[in-house]
């Protein structure tokens, strides 16, 4: 696949720069480059990056780092099987837990959150640092949402990250999840309360909480430029309407105007047959007199 020429691949984050440095110079260029394009893509062009995954994971399959983007190209174009299996074998080579809330999560988009559930209440998980608990807190909620343990999903949002006033990268994402966990059990009142928190802490637009807080008050939002062009119809409407309703205007035809300038020649052809008679008098006289 054709990478930009602006592509060096020294873009990529230094830790996994080391990784690569296992591999031949040219081939670890080559797959840092692709892991770049991995990245640049997998949130608006998920597809481009499983393309761009499956290259860099062909050229260095036993480097952790390149089986962990292959991992996540994968579980953004919702193959979880095979992000799962990606996933697993990057464990395997770090021995890391990082990984292990998204692993949940692939259960879950597998169909099994009972394992998610399993995996939630695992040791690996006190291995994992304050965003980690708070991701595997939020892949346990959504378990028991699949489950229909609505209840028993509030229950699992609350806690003391959901009670802290502190702004954190996590913030915005769980006062979502708790609001939206809250309103499928109709608590509305309580829902629009935490969109509204959840809004404050979204200063990155990774949720669409000020749409679901605008659609809980009633209000709609109207795109300017379809509402220029139906005011456009409406107006092409009016003017056919117009058309139709107006008077016909009275026709003069073309043989009536031929008539009428016929007529006025007809007159000063009159006119001048009276001129040449009344001269033609006067000159019979005057031979009568002579």
């Amino acid at each position: 696949m054709p990478i930009p020429e602006d592509v060096t691949g020294d873009e990529i984050d230094k830790d996994v720069r080391q990784e690569l440095q296992s591999l031949p110079k040219t081939l670890a260029e080559d797959v840092a480059r692709n892991l770049v394009m991995v990245a640049r893509l997998i949130d608006e062009d998920p597809e481009g990056a499983y393309g761009y995954s499956k290259v860099a994971l062909r050229l260095a399959s036993r480097v952790a780092a390149v089986r962990e983007a292959a991992g996540f190209a994968a579980y953004a174009n919702q193959k979880y099987s095979e992000a799962l299996a990606e996933f697993r074998a990057a464990r395997r080579m770090t021995g890391s837990a990082e990984l292990w809330p998204v692993m949940a999560d692939c259960e879950r988009g597998l169909g099994r959150p009972e394992k998610a559930l399993d995996m939630a209440g695992a040791p690996e998980v006190h291995k994992l640092d304050k965003a980690g608990q708070v991701e595997m807190r939020l892949v346990a909620a959504g378990a028991r949402r699949d489950m229909d343990q609505l209840d028993a999903a509030i229950v699992t949002l609350q806690s003391s990250e959901l009670a802290s006033n502190s702004i954190q990268p996590w913030t915005a994402r769980l006062r979502y999840a708790y609001a939206d966990a809250l309103l499928a059990v109709g608590r509305e009142d309580e829902a629009r309360e935490w969109f509204a928190k959840a809004v404050e802490a979204d200063r990155d637009g990774s949720t669409d909480a000020s749409d679901r807080l605008a659609e809980m008050d009633g209000v709609e939002f109207v795109d300017a430029l379809d509402e220029h062009e139906g005011e456009g119809d409406s107006a092409d409407v009016k003017t056919a309407a117009a058309d139709a309703e107006a008077p016909e205007a009275p026709e003069v035809p073309e043989a009536k105007a031929a008539e009428a300038e016929a007529d006025d020649s007809a007159d000063d052809d009159l006119v001048d047959d009276e001129v040449d008679t009344e001269g033609d008098e006067k000159r019979d006289e005057q031979r009568d007199k002579d």
